[in-house]
């Protein structure tokens, strides 16, 4: 198997909000760094910095050892792995693959499948910790695969992340990262809910949560996001878009559990009807919007 030291040549596919910043630690360690994304605009900062871009992903992929990709939907992650120019058909044997989208569990077993019948491995290892946590290189990366090859990835995703935990066989990161998902989305309405009661009970939002961020009902959500939406900056570090998808993924894992989850799919309806009113493309913490309009808009 193809083992260089730490500084083997890195494909990175994806340099969105989230992948830009990841992309750059990694170029910053050192390793030899090739980038493709759909749009090239994207990773001109890369490639200012010293990054090589790719034409196609299948150039990207030949030309590495590991191959990385965060991108949009499991249908983005499904043609960039499994299409006829895709990363396995191009990846060369003892190769390594992490997809760092937070995909379907399904999918990611049988990428690893197809990988391992190509002589490559693979590892989904999706990422929590949104754009500051990306910026800041300390992500939470929860990771499914051969212990082998997560021995392997993990000079790369130090680089990347501080949380990282291998959670046993391919799709267990995906199914992880469908636990964070729940999580966050009935906190998220929780959250929007406590700030709200402090707004119309007459307390200061800001005041409120000064108290409480530190108490039992602290979260990373409580002190990251509500001092956002508090301040009207609905800028994405997470899209609603994307979390949409994430809770998707996650009530057809659950369905096929035949286990119910009410808080996630009450979670699932409030943001589905934040995105048909426009705001797809906010942050997570949007979901404040619909608070404020009692339900009605988010103009």
């Amino acid at each position: 198997m193809l083992r260089m030291a730490d500084k083997e040549t890195i494909a990175f596919i994806g340099t969105g909000v989230m992948g830009r910043s990841m992309a750059g630690h990694l170029l910053a360690a050192g390793h030899p760094l090739n980038v493709y994304t759909r749009t090239r605009a994207k990773a001109d900062s890369l490639v200012g910095q010293g990054a090589v871009w790719c034409d196609t992903v299948a150039a990207a992929t030949r030309k590495s050892q590991i191959i990385i990709t965060i991108v949009g939907f499991p249908a983005d992650v499904e043609s960039v792995y499994l299409g006829p120019k895709g990363i396995v058909a191009n990846a060369n044997p003892g190769s390594l693959l992490i997809d760092m989208t937070t995909s379907s569990p399904d999918l990611a077993v049988r990428i690893a499948d197809a990988a391992k019948a190509k002589g490559a491995l693979a590892l989904d290892a999706p990422v929590s910790g949104g754009d500051v946590g990306a910026r800041e290189a300390r992500l939470s990366i929860m990771v499914g695969g051969a212990p082998e090859a997560f021995e392997r990835a993990k000079p790369a995703l130090e680089k990347m992340g501080r949380n990282i935990v291998l959670q046993g066989p391919a799709g267990s990161g995906q199914h992880t990262k469908m636990c964070n998902q729940i999580a966050i989305a009935s906190g998220m309405v929780a959250i929007c809910e406590a700030m709200i009661y402090a707004k119309r009970s007459g307390l200061d939002p800001a005041t409120v949560l000064k108290s409480i961020e530190s108490g039992a009902a602290g979260s990373w959500s409580l002190s990251n996001l509500a001092p956002r939406f508090l301040q009207g900056n609905y800028d994405p570090g997470f899209f609603v878009k994307h979390f949409i998808k994430d809770m998707r993924i996650a009530v057809e894992s659950a369905e096929r559990m035949q286990l119910p989850l009410p808080g996630l799919a009450q979670a699932r309806k409030l943001y589905e009807k934040l995105a048909a009113a426009g705001g797809e493309d906010f942050g997570t913490q949007a979901l404040f919007k619909l608070y404020e309009s009692g339900g009605q808009s988010i103009d």
